[in-house]
């Protein structure tokens, strides 16, 4: 059984004097990779790529969760807790990178071995809840399931790193000193460029980035179709590109709809980080009907850091930092005001910049990976 190791930062420092270095040297220890992309990994990544310029490492070790039985697995993460007696673990839970099957009690067999060979180890809960609904009887236990695994996680681990704002998080006990919340940056490049809007008269793009698969395709397919074709009634020119999981798919459907419209319709797949930054920074708006938007949406994380106003639902109230982001807000679920929201962004020039310097300086100020990896040190360092 073989260890995936990924080394996000390479010292130039000897290794032996970066041993010596207490503390300095983290880990990121990951379950089993996601497919196509892994937004865990790449969220890794960043982080360790901006430690450094702090005097920091971390290392992406990946536990070989695919091979062998569970003994070889508990044996295999013994063995590898020995060289990391010195380093600052940060054990990264969802649901499946855990399990295979929706049952994430892997979990908990690898973080009572850290709590045994690596006191002090942080878990970063990249879910909160359960990430089943409840349906068939099997969907059932595995939401309970996961729910007394995020809790069992929280009671045993010294600090707990949440997503998501901790007031959202209605299971935590009142003594909720180990939660913290550090919101996620983005998986692409940041385009910090102030720019200035598309002139009216021009031919605007509006984006879409991410398309669920499955039933709930079609619900979303219904409502980007509505919204594009209320919108184009007061544009004179539109052009859309879906981008991202679900994007070829969705072109099926969206294409022959929006054409009777004068819409264009441009279906990009998944593309590298690099050029989804790219898309992000030419396009006008970003439009988002999967859900509300929220602190958790990587998608509208990307689109913020490249300074694009955002188009979406708002559930309740709205948690830091997106309350300072760029984002028209709509009710959840209204259809006609996201067509309007998204008609006055296009149209008004003034709230376009407004919304897009506004973006810029949550980048900056909360979202920038510089601005993150502050906040682990500040707060694995109490």
């Amino acid at each position: 059984m073989q260890k995936e190791r990924t080394d996000a930062y390479s010292s130039t420092t000897p290794s032996n004097e970066r041993d010596s270095s207490q503390g300095r040297n983290w880990v990121a220890l990951l379950g089993r990779r996601d497919e196509p992309t892994d937004g865990v990994e790449d969220y890794c990544k960043h982080l360790g790529q901006a430690l450094p310029q702090y005097g920091y490492s971390l290392t992406l070790v990946r536990v070989p969760w695919t091979e062998g039985g569970w003994l070889g697995k508990i044996l295999w993460t013994w063995k590898e807790c020995a060289e990391w007696k010195n380093s600052q673990v940060l054990m990264q839970y969802t649901a499946l990178s855990w399990s295979q099957r929706g049952f994430p009690l892997g979990a908990l067999a690898v973080l009572g071995i850290l709590n045994l060979r690596c006191p002090g180890t942080a878990i970063v809960f990249h879910e909160f809840k359960r990430q089943v609904a409840s349906g068939r009887w099997i969907d059932r236990v595995r939401g309970l399931c996961q729910d007394a695994v995020i809790r069992v996680l929280y009671r045993n681990a010294t600090r707990a790193l949440f997503t998501v704002p901790i007031e959202t998080i209605t299971w935590l006990p009142r003594d909720n000193r180990k939660a913290t919340f550090i919101p996620i940056g983005a998986n692409i490049p940041e385009r910090m460029n102030p720019r200035q809007p598309t002139p009216d008269g021009r031919e605007k793009t509006v984006i879409v980035f991410g398309v669920t698969g499955g039933k709930s395709m079609k619900p979303e397919i219904e409502a980007i179709i509505s919204i594009m074709c209320d919108a184009k009634k007061s544009l004179s020119g539109l052009r859309l590109v879906v981008l991202g999981r679900g994007s070829s798919d969705a072109e099926k459907f969206l294409a022959p709809a929006l054409r009777k419209n004068s819409v264009e319709v441009v279906a990009k797949g998944i593309l590298s980080a690099e050029k989804i930054a790219c898309e992000l920074e030419s396009a006008d708006a970003f439009l988002f009907v999967r859900g509300a938007v929220t602190s958790q949406r990587g998608s509208a994380i990307a689109s913020i850091a490249c300074g694009l106003p955002i188009v979406g639902y708002q559930d309740g109230c709205v948690n830091h930092p997106l309350d300072k982001a760029g984002v028209e807000w709509a009710p959840l679920g209204d259809w006609e005001a996201l067509a309007r929201g998204l008609v006055r962004v296009l149209s008004n020039q003034r709230r376009w910049i407004e919304l897009h310097d506004r973006n810029l300086r949550v980048q900056q100020s909360y979202l920038s990976w510089s601005r993150i990896a502050q906040q682990y040190l500040t707060v694995l360092s109490e």
